[in-house]
C-alpha cells in the first residue's frame, strides 16, 4: 500500500481538534512535506532535512491514536526546530534536541489535549525525555488505553516464556528470558535473536 499524501487540513483527522491549529501552524512555517504512512513496525515516525530538490519531510503512522499521533509530531517536529537552530553537527536526540523537544511539549501541554493520565507521563517524562516514545514505558502503557482493540492482540510481556507471538508479515517469534528491560526472543525462520520492548504488541498464538 503507497504512503498517502496529507493535504494540512486531512490532519485534523488525526490529532485532538484543541491541537490542529497549532500544529499546521508548524508545518506551514516551516514548509512542512507530511506524509502519513501505513503502520511502521519500527518507528512511529521520521524526520528528514532539506536537500536542493526537497523541503523538510515528516512522515507519521496513519494507524497511531490520537494522542500517540500528536506526540510523535511533535518529536518530530523538534527534530526539524533543533537542525534549524543547531544543524546537523547535534546528536539527533542530545541535550539540543531535548530542550526544544521538551519546550514544543509544554507549549502543546498548555493547551485542552491531553486526558489527565497522559500529562502526568508526559510531565514526568520532561525531566530526561527519551530519545522515542517507544522507549518510554510508561507513557507507553498510558497511550495504549486509547487504542482500539484487536482480538489476539496482548503485550510481548503477557506473552509466556517459550510460547510463540506474530509481529506480522508471518514474522513469528518464540518468547526468551527478560534481560534487564527488554525480552530477548528468537525468530522462528531465521533463528536470529531480536530484543522487544515490555509493551510492544503482538498477536498471541494458541
Amino acid at each position: 500500500m503507497p504512503k498517502k499524501e496529507a493535504p494540512l487540513d486531512y490532519l485534523r483527522r488525526f490529532i485532538p481538534e484543541e491541537s490542529a491549529q497549532k500544529a499546521m501552524d508548524y508545518l506551514v512555517h516551516y514548509k512542512v512535506h507530511l506524509t502519513i504512512t501505513r503502520e511502521r513496525k519500527t518507528v512511529l515516525g521520521d524526520y528528514r532535512h532539506p536537500t536542493l530538490n526537497k523541503t523538510h519531510r515528516i512522515s507519521v503512522n496513519g494507524n497511531l491514536n490520537k494522542y500517540a499521533f500528536l506526540i510523535t509530531l511533535i518529536h518530530e517536529l523538534a527534530h526539524l526546530v533543533a537542525f534549524i537552530k543547531f544543524g546537523n553537527k547535534i546528536q539527533a536526540h542530545g541535550k539540543e534536541w531535548k530542550r526544544v523537544y521538551g519546550e514544543m511539549l509544554l507549549d502543546f501541554m498548555q493547551l485542552p489535549v491531553f486526558p489527565k493520565d497522559i500529562r502526568v507521563s508526559l510531565a514526568n517524562s520532561l525531566h530526561d525525555l527519551p530519545a522515542s516514545s517507544c522507549a518510554d514505558e510508561s507513557l507507553m502503557r498510558v497511550l495504549r488505553n486509547y487504542d482500539a482493540k484487536k482480538p489476539g492482540q496482548i503485550l510481548v510481556e503477557q506473552v509466556a516464556e517459550g510460547k510463540l507471538f506474530d509481529i506480522g508479515q508471518g514474522r513469528i517469534f518464540k518468547k526468551g528470558k527478560k534481560l534487564r528491560k527488554r525480552y530477548q526472543c528468537v525468530e522462528i525462520k531465521t533463528g536470529k535473536l531480536y530484543l522487544f520492548s515490555p509493551v510492544y504488541e503482538v498477536m498471541e498464538i494458541a
